[in-house]
């Protein structure tokens, strides 16, 4: 009785370690922006590649310098963001495996409808000048996001990265929590259309500048390097990069719509 009761438990115990070793192995944590998060676009297109794959994606939201901070201690096994200087370098440095581009859609200038400082238009540059010159409130994410970024070259492209005027203040926060806080204090505020387009307390903004060219927002995703961290799941990693940019998981990005309206265009392999 003795020898099949530790027979039976050996055998338990081996099954149980293989069904934890296959959940293991079926689950990988991506490194993203806040903005893919926020948009709802994961919540759109998640499930869709578990479907195709049987693989569960954690995914840790956070502006892309912190995301791919992440990455680069390991704590990741894909980034996917949005700032392609930030992303060339990295894998330039050895962290992340090729860099392949993914989807993208713009950024736009929020602000309140009565828009004191005269914004309104196409010229995004033009726009900043004017709010810095009236001294308007302005919200930056102030966080090293890739909506940041843009938001500071466009600053540099005014020359007046060192002036943006006394109602400046950044918030060190995610896009969501910046839209808020520019809904209640009728601020401007730089975002990116597809978080801005998820975004229910808008209060009083609308957006007052769109379609320059400069507001162009890319996203890639990248597999981080195995030669740097071992214990990255190098293959199930790479599968989503391979989903994501087949003509499934790009139709996919293509049917996330709110009101009818795309958030993000897909562009892979362009």
């Amino acid at each position: 009785m003795k020898i099949r009761s530790v027979f039976r438990s050996a055998v338990l115990l081996a099954a149980l370690s293989s069904v934890a070793a296959l959940s293991q192995a079926q689950s990988i944590v991506m490194s993203s922006t806040t903005s893919t998060e926020q948009s709802g676009l994961f919540a759109h297109l998640l499930p869709a590649f578990k479907k195709a794959s049987g693989i569960d994606i954690k995914v840790v939201a956070l502006g892309t310098g912190q995301a791919l901070d992440m990455a680069r201690r390991g704590d990741a096994d894909v980034v996917f963001v949005h700032d392609q200087v930030a992303e060339e370098k990295f894998v330039a440095d050895g962290f992340g495996l090729k860099r392949q581009a993914v989807m993208y859609n713009d950024f736009v200038l929020i602000g309140p409808k009565a828009d004191p400082a005269g914004t309104k238009g196409k010229d995004i540059v033009s726009a900043l000048g004017k709010v810095s010159a009236s001294n308007a409130a302005f919200v930056s994410r102030g966080d090293k996001s890739g909506t940041h970024a843009a938001e500071l070259r466009y600053w540099k492209l005014a020359n007046l990265d060192a002036a943006k005027g006394s109602g400046y203040r950044e918030c060190g926060c995610g896009m969501g929590p910046a839209l808020n806080i520019a809904a209640s204090q009728g601020a401007y505020v730089l975002a990116d259309r597809g978080t801005w387009l998820n975004f229910k307390n808008r209060a009083d903004l609308a957006v007052l500048v769109e379609g320059d060219q400069r507001l162009f927002n890319q996203y890639g995703v990248m597999v981080v390097n195995p030669a740097k961290h071992a214990h990255v799941k190098q293959a199930d990693a790479q599968k989503f990069v391979d989903w994501v940019t087949s003509p499934a998981g790009q139709a996919n990005i293509a049917d996330y719509k709110i009101g009818g309206e795309q958030l993000f265009f897909p562009n892979a392999g362009k």
